[in-house]
């Protein structure tokens, strides 16, 4: 069969969904009403599209595991062509879920969604006469840098089924989703968080019919080697957001606009005004980590222009103090990145109290060694390091969905009214 391009739509917002659906019909050939925008707008959003795009292909992801006849007669009858249900689901649902497809006269795609014993699975739907079979990579598992791509291989070694692959597809790896074996490649964000949905599904569409890589900065979920490329592009206030807007150091700022600054921790808590151990910390950094300092939060200062100089010799990225900095300007023309809680022109004496490399408190965070330091206009977060590319990859996210409302506001509407803030309110 030809490849079939699905766009996947998660929202929760039956008229952002409509919108995007209508920008990218015409380089998409399957709709898929989403279990998130199911859950929030019900079976309505199934009748909705249908009659809006008769000619397409009308997929509802139930995400069934239970009731199967009931929910797949539901969303037949709101004229889906495809109900998805979830492999995980027992055996007699799964079953049902398929005669009852064939009584209402519409096909059933199992996902394989955290399936373990998939070729028991695959025996049992293939044998009730399932139509197709979904992989699945979740958007949680996306988060952490995971593939679908190995186990489309594994599938197409042991079924027969058209396969439909999803999780984070887009228009570099499309191509290796049809290479592996796919027949229906499922889009989510790469089309629904695009500033222009029909130009980015046309994109994925030629990537995949042609199987060549086309290159996109954004839609991407990092690995460990790619976490450096992310940095670059997220800012604090995404970083924030993406791990439910915290980790935001309180009363340290910039020490000039401008600024923007990545790396791993070098912790130093040292006494107010000892300047000893954050100058030995410049010693102990690699190129690109940032030197953190606990020092009372007060002054006097604790870092000067000689302490710069020194760190621009070891590359290193910034300089955060939860206390006093000097010689501002003169490292302000250096273009240094440094944050601090105050400035002040009184320097300590280096006693050489202190610590280096150990858990530390600034801004009311505590940082580990490791951990990386982002900081930009707004201020310095901590990514907690054990976690750094599950909150990297949900910071792109955040950058993405900010990208494609940022375009609904341009056109006219308002934030309220794009997030439709009052239906959501708790009452």
């Amino acid at each position: 069969m030809k490849v079939i391009i699905q766009l996947a739509l998660d929202f929760v917002d039956l008229k952002r969904a409509i919108k995007v659906a209508k920008e990218a019909s015409s380089a998409v050939d399957w709709i898929e009403i989403g279990t998130p925008l199911i859950k929030a707008e019900g079976m309505n959003t199934i009748r909705e599209m249908r009659k809006l795009f008769p000619k397409h292909t009308i997929i509802a992801d139930m995400k069934t595991m239970d009731a199967g006849r009931t929910e797949v007669e539901m969303a037949a009858k709101a004229g889906a062509n495809i109900v998805e249900v979830l492999g995980a689901a027992s055996r007699s649902t799964i079953i049902e879920c398929i005669k009852a497809g064939k009584n209402y006269g519409v096909k059933i795609l199992v996902d394989m969604l955290e399936v373990r014993n998939i070729e028991e699975k695959v025996q049992i739907i293939e044998s009730a006469g399932a139509d197709y079979i979904g992989i699945h990579t979740p958007i949680d598992s996306q988060m952490h840098g995971e593939k679908p791509f190995e186990a489309i291989k594994k599938i197409k070694r042991i079924s027969k089924l058209p396969i439909a692959v999803a999780g984070g597809i887009n228009s570099e790896t499309a191509a290796d989703a049809v290479k592996a074996g796919a027949n229906i490649i499922i889009v989510g964000g790469a089309i629904t968080k695009a500033v222009d949905p029909g130009l980015a599904a046309k994109k994925i569409r030629k990537a995949a019919e042609s199987m060549r890589s086309i290159e996109t900065k954004l839609f991407k979920r990092a690995g460990e080697k790619d976490l450096e490329k992310i940095l670059s592009l997220v800012s604090t206030s995404n970083i924030s957001d993406a791990m439910h807007r915290s980790n935001g150091a309180k009363d340290i700022f910039p020490l000039f606009k401008g600024i923007k600054m990545f790396g791993k921790a070098i912790t130093v808590r040292t006494y107010p005004g000892d300047w000893a151990k954050p100058v030995e910390a410049i010693d102990l950094a690699k190129k690109g980590d940032v030197i953190v300092i606990d020092c009372g939060s007060t002054g006097p200062a604790v870092w000067g222009e000689l302490a710069t100089e020194s760190a621009l010799q070891k590359k290193i990225s910034g300089v955060v103090i939860d206390g006093a900095i000097r010689d501002t300007p003169e490292i302000t023309k250096l273009k240094f990145p440094a944050f601090a809680k105050m400035k002040s022109p009184n320097a300590g004496e280096p006693k050489g109290f202190g610590e280096i490399n150990i858990p530390i408190i600034i801004g009311g965070i505590k940082v580990f060694p490791g951990d990386i330091v982002v900081g930009d206009d707004d201020g310095i977060v901590i990514i907690p390091h054990q976690d750094a590319i599950e909150i990297v990859n949900r910071a792109m996210d955040v950058l993405e969905k900010e990208n494609r409302i940022r375009k609904e506001i341009k056109e006219g509407n308002t934030l309220s009214s794009v997030t439709e803030l009052l239906k959501w309110e708790k009452k």
